[in-house]
């Protein structure tokens, strides 16, 4: 406890700071970069199996 009578919450403040910076790098620089890459990868396979079965896309190719 401080002079004034209220209790001494700078130990628990920094300690609340570190672990909200902690997450936020394992957040910034760990779970979204795998995220966005697994999002991309997962849209770009997506296409290609549509190719797959109905073929690239543009006009239909003239039957003569």
């Amino acid at each position: 406890m401080t002079g004034s009578g209220k209790p001494d919450t700078s130990t628990a403040d920094r300690r609340r700071w570190r672990t909200e910076l902690l997450a936020f790098l394992v957040l910034a620089f760990g779970v979204w970069p795998f995220v966005a890459v697994a999002v991309v990868g997962a849209f770009g396979f997506a296409v290609w199996m549509l190719q797959l079965v109905f073929g690239p896309p543009g006009p239909p190719s003239a039957l003569h």
